[in-house]
């Protein structure tokens, strides 16, 4: 199979689809491996290490969808990319598409077969090509808040998040204890933060309390506590996730006024819509913006800060599903393998992903070659 890594196109998105170890794996394997000049030099990988393991390096982003089969990437889709799909590519990258009718209709006017990578499971029920990003962004979280406390741009509380002896630390409620939250939660422990965790899951909590060995508060999460935990928190961290659906809102605009001036919101479900009402896609070129004295941190690729970090984690994960569909076909590896299957997001012009169809406010269309239960 012809297999295309093009250079990631979203702003400050530094990530690449596969690493030179991964490509040498599938050239190995009687692939031809198509990527794009430059595509991996931001996770230092120079061209030169891909053509070293008999990888092609094409000029521009319009040569390689057109000498490629499969699509290989890490963000979703730009417009100008979708354009380039045809209904004979495969796309397998993270689309995060429920909240996003623009990338959806992109990607059915190319009548591509697309799998999301958020979407992907495994046999324990995971989501195990989101679990390396989930945690990256969760430790992430605490690295970039830790920075938004700080009153050096003049807006932070001016919170050290782990205090001194004397001063207390920083409160920090972290909304969700899935693999996000509890690497968010690894870290604020490590910084010696008064850490509050809430999930809805009783066996998780439970599982939590035993992890963490009473270094964390856990509390069952309803609107009523999480609306009084928030009251006097300096970080709230919002990391809960609803698999191929938006995330819902649970913080108000209406309860900032409730908050202390100068706490922070860092958004890690702003892929999914966000899970405050206030928050919006950010930037790492400018990453945070204020609403009602709270401040608000909303980068939608948070682990392509640190691209070569991601891009070996992310691989670790992607490259046995990369193999199979390049090995068996598309349409032949997700009837192989169901975990695959519910990674199927778009094919031939519709939405065949139920939950995103729902969210979408589009027509579910179970393809008729699809045989996997």
């Amino acid at each position: 199979m012809r297999i295309g890594v093009p250079t990631e196109i979203k702003k400050q998105e530094s990530r690449v689809g596969l690493t030179p170890e991964s490509a040498g794996e599938l050239v190995r394997a009687g692939h031809q491996v198509n990527i794009q000049a430059g595509a991996g030099i931001a996770s230092g990988f120079a061209d030169e290490t891909y053509t070293a393991i008999g990888a092609a390096i094409l000029p521009d982003a319009e040569a390689l969808f057109a000498q490629s089969d499969l699509i290989v990437k890490v963000k979703e889709p730009q417009p100008e990319e979708t354009a380039r799909l045809t209904k004979d590519h495969t796309l397998f990258t993270y689309l995060h598409l429920a909240p996003d009718p623009v990338q959806a209709k992109g990607l059915m006017n190319s009548g591509c077969l697309a799998i999301a990578y958020e979407t992907v499971t495994d046999a324990h029920g995971g989501l195990p090509l989101l679990r390396p990003m989930s945690q990256v962004a969760g430790r992430m979280s605490m690295q970039v808040a830790a920075g938004a406390l700080m009153r050096t741009k003049g807006r932070g509380r001016g919170i050290l998040l782990g205090g001194v002896p004397g001063v207390a630390p920083a409160k920090v409620v972290i909304i969700g204890g899935g693999v996000s939250g509890t690497h968010a939660a690894e870290i604020a422990v490590g910084m010696r933060a008064d850490v509050w965790v809430f999930d809805r899951n009783n066996e998780r909590l439970g599982e939590l309390d035993e992890q963490f060995r009473g270094t964390i508060n856990t509390m069952y999460s309803t609107a009523h506590s999480l609306a009084e935990a928030i009251k006097d928190a300096d970080l709230v961290i919002g990391a809960v996730l609803i698999p191929g659906a938006s995330a819902p809102k649970l913080v108000s605009r209406a309860q900032l006024s409730t908050m202390q001036p100068g706490s922070v919101l860092v958004d890690i479900a702003i892929d999914q819509g966000g899970c405050f009402e206030t928050s919006r896609p950010t930037t790492h070129d400018d990453p945070i913006y204020e609403v009602d004295g709270i401040l608000h941190y909303c980068v939608a690729n948070m682990p392509g800060a640190v691209p070569r970090t991601s891009t070996y984690a992310l691989n670790n994960a992607t490259l046995p599903f990369v193999m199979q569909i390049a090995n068996l076909g598309a349409r032949n590896a997700i009837n192989a393998n169901k975990h695959l299957a519910n990674g199927l997001t778009a094919d031939q012009g519709t939405i065949a992903h139920k939950l995103v169809a729902r969210d979408l406010g589009e027509k579910y269309v179970r393809p008729d070659w699809l045989t996997v239960v």
